[in-house]
């Protein structure tokens, strides 16, 4: 089975793969809100890889992009980090790393260094490989995070067994020991959350394949705000529900 449509014109499995990304990373922070529901880290582990598969499907459709495209990609990015993270520490108690947008960023870099072959691109794919390695542990999702786009770009076209690789690639980037060592415990979260680890890139595969009939609203770039907005709107849910 080979990726087709959702390489032309507006793709509407690629926007429905985007909103579906987005509520599982909202259905993961209200975890934070105050109630006790650790089984939403179940469908949290959805929304960081359908949001690389999303940037993933987003460079393959256009691999010559040019060059101020890429770097608009990239700003975008880079300005939401920036904007981001006051919100994101506000509402997460005590967070150990920064918010997913860097993350983003270095595997953006990473992904056009793969397509784009001239000596600029690939020193700034080797430069952000370098930083996930050296700064692991203050990124979120660490080194395998930034990894995690291009293994989607590589099983992108491929058929689905394929998908077995970022499915690895993203459970090393959630903590595997930790979930590992709750598994051997018995606890059934841990386990719900390395098989969706496992699973996540073939289900984000499948829905871009086969959805294409749905339509939800398309999503642009004012989406980017969303991200840091969410966090202010769960932060007054956490407020008003204390």
């Amino acid at each position: 089975m080979h990726m087709a449509t959702h390489l032309n014109q507006r793709d509407r499995a690629l926007d429905l793969l985007k909103w579906l990304a987005l509520l599982g990373m909202v259905l993961d922070h209200l975890r934070y809100v105050g109630y006790s529901a650790d089984w939403l880290y179940v469908p949290g582990r959805l929304a960081f890889p359908w949001f690389c598969l999303a940037m993933a499907a987003n460079l393959a459709r256009k691999p010559a992009e040019a060059t101020n495209g890429r770097w608009r990609y990239l700003g975008w990015l880079l300005m939401f980090s920036a904007v981001s993270e006051i919100p994101y520490r506000m509402f997460i108690p005590n967070p150990d790393t920064l918010n997913v947008m860097p993350t983003l960023a270095l595997g953006l870099l990473v992904v056009r260094g793969w397509q784009d072959r001239t000596l600029q691109a690939r020193l700034l794919a080797v430069g952000a490989v370098v930083l996930a390695a050296l700064f692991s542990r203050q990124l979120m999702f660490g080194f395998f995070g930034v990894m995690l786009p291009l293994a989607m770009l590589l099983v992108i076209r491929r058929p689905w067994y394929f998908a077995l690789l970022p499915g690895l690639v993203c459970l090393a980037a959630n903590q595997w020991q930790v979930l590992y060592y709750s598994v051997r415990l018995g606890n059934h979260v841990a386990l719900a959350a390395v098989v969706t680890c496992l699973i996540a890139p073939w289900l984000g595969l499948f829905l871009l394949r086969h959805a294409g009939d749905v339509k939800p609203p398309p999503m642009r770039r004012w989406a980017y705000a969303l991200y840091p907005m969410h966090f202010l709107a769960l932060l007054i849910v956490r407020q008003i529900a204390a």
